[in-house]
Parts: structure tokens; sequence; C-alpha cells
């Protein structure tokens, strides 16, 4: 009798796993690693691998590599991005993704856009600018800045006000304080 290459007794099937990440995980506004990490483009991969680490930085599970990694292919250290065993040479000389090395087609990311597209943008962005009030472009601006929203927020931003503090008492109790004035005189 041929013994069981697995280590099961029954041989009974893994049931599902325990904890199945229902929620994304809220990543530190402030940390510089989260930041950096999010902004690293994910490029040269099939669909499965490209879902899969976008997973990865989505729950905080990506862990950036910190020395250059040696290429299967043509053994060199030129592999800069975490999750990858081709460099971008050869990856793209055969035409296969950088991570699980299949005949695949490569998803671009929509991360990476033209010149064209960033000009474009820029554009769109500096009208919806002029358009706002001072008030809210500063606001805007500042935000931005701070990392707290991300350039495309901009038609968010100008639609609803309810960010803003845009309390009228100033000029309502100012305008009241003249009536009153004249009518003592």
């Amino acid at each position: 009798m041929p013994e069981k290459a697995s280590s099961r007794g029954s041989g009974a099937k893994k049931g599902a796993q325990k904890y199945q990440n229902a929620f994304a995980y809220t990543h530190n506004r402030g940390s510089k690693t989260t930041k950096k990490i999010l902004a690293l483009p994910v490029d040269g991969l099939c669909k499965r691998c490209t879902d899969q680490i976008l997973w990865r930085k989505q729950y905080r599970k990506y862990k950036p590599l910190t020395m250059t990694k040696k290429c299967v292919s043509c053994e060199q250290k030129k592999i800069t991005k975490a999750y990858h065993v081709l460099c971008d040479g050869c990856a793209s000389e055969k035409g296969v993704c950088a991570k699980c090395m299949e005949t695949e087609e490569i998803v671009e990311v929509a991360n990476q856009k033209t010149s064209q597209q960033r000009l474009k943008e820029q554009q769109e962005l500096e009208q919806k600018l002029a358009s706002m009030r001072e008030r809210q472009r500063r606001s805007y601006l500042r935000k931005l800045q701070r990392g707290d929203i991300v350039a495309a927020d901009v038609p968010d931003v100008c639609k609803s006000d309810d960010e803003f503090d845009y309390t009228d008492s100033e000029e309502e109790s100012g305008s009241e304080d003249e009536e009153e004035s004249e009518d003592e005189e």
C-alpha cells in the first residue's frame, strides 16, 4: 500500500481561511512609509499578479525591497520591485509576467498616464481652482499638500461646501451693527 503524500491523517480537505479581511486596513495618514508604498508603480505584471500586489498595498501587507534582488533569468542584481522574480528587461524581452513568469497579457495600471493625459488633468485642475472661491482654493491646496486628498478629488471639493465653514455671521453681524448705529444717530 503506497503512503499518502499528505501529512493529514484522514485526508480531509482543509476548510476556508478563518479570518477573511472583511474591511480594508486604515492606513496611518502621516506615515511616510505608507505614502511611499502606495506611490510605487505596479507594472509588468499579469492581471492576477497585479490584483495580488494591489491587495497587498490596500491591506498593508506589501513589504518593499530593501536591497536589489537577483533576476532568475539573467542572474544579475537588477530587480528593484518587491515580489518580482524577473527584471523589467528580461520580462519585456520574453513577454511574460515579471512575478509568475506566465505568458499572459500584461496589464497596464491606470496610475501610469501619458504626458498628454497629465497635461489635460493639470489644465482641468487649474480651471477648477479658478472657479473656486479663495477660501475653498486655499483649503483645497492645503489638504492636497498634506496628502489628505488626491488631485482627482477636485470635483467633489467644488460641489460640496460642507467641508468648509462658511458662516456669514461676521458679515451679518457687521451689517446689523451698522444699522443699529445709524438708528441711534
